[in-house]
């Protein structure tokens, strides 16, 4: 069966050629405009980057104006898991295909996850062939934290989460921050104090560091898990 061909909205690089792609991922009921409003206030710590930001492959089960990874009527996670695992490959080909249109390499990527997209970028940015450069989610949790034994990669993964976050409490963050550090990972974590289920001023300028750096080959790589003051 043909895999899914997605589309979204991009922004290209504020300088010159495309040196490295950050594919910003949304949450669920939403689409890629939701999360490439982000582009323009990275563009200035990572002007050489290009950004984009896929649709998901299915109108939203609950909010048909935006799109889903997969359906989540039960918020159960042996069904979340599948989930993810049913979505991979449509997303895996969607940045094969934007790494093969701006002539990059899987060093040059990063993925960047809100909620359900935080789900779907920690899947599959730990299984691909190559792992990115780096993963950034936001206000979403890790799916299967039992099959962290199938990862092929250990990139450095920054979450960010909001204190006041209704719909996914804060606890979903650290106890992703405990099984990714206790697998092998180094994560950087960040609470956003009185943030709900969305992004602050202060998880934009992190996020945005954290991107720079793990380009640049500053991040240290050790395993397990470090605060990040605002």
């Amino acid at each position: 069966m043909a895999i899914a061909q997605l589309t979204g909205p991009r922004l290209g690089p504020k300088s010159g050629k495309a040196e490295r792609l950050v594919v910003l991922v949304h949450g669920y009921g939403a689409d890629g405009n939701d999360l490439i409003g982000l582009a323009p206030h990275w563009q200035q710590v990572l002007p050489a980057a290009a950004f984009a930001a896929p649709n998901g492959p299915e109108r939203c089960e609950m909010s048909p104006a935006g799109y889903q990874w997969f359906g989540i009527t039960r918020m159960d996670p042996e069904l979340a898991y599948q989930g993810v695992q049913s979505a991979a490959p449509i997303l895996n080909d969607y940045i094969d295909q934007e790494l093969d249109r701006l002539g990059l390499d899987e060093t040059q990527l990063a993925l960047v996850g809100f909620s359900q997209g935080t789900m779907m970028s920690l899947h599959i940015g730990l299984r691909r062939r190559t792992g990115p450069k780096a993963i950034i989610g936001y206000s979403g949790t890790l799916t299967g934290p039992e099959h962290l034994g199938e990862i092929t990669h250990r990139p450095p993964v920054l979450l960010i989460h909001g204190d006041a976050d209704e719909m996914i409490p804060v606890s979903a963050m650290h106890g992703a921050v405990q099984a990714l550090g206790d697998a092998g990972l180094s994560v950087q974590w960040h609470v956003s104090h009185g943030i709900g289920h969305g992004i602050g001023p202060d998880g934009m300028d992190i996020g945005g560091r954290f991107l720079s750096d793990a380009f640049q080959g500053r991040l240290s790589g050790v395993a397990g898990a470090e605060q990040v003051p605002a």
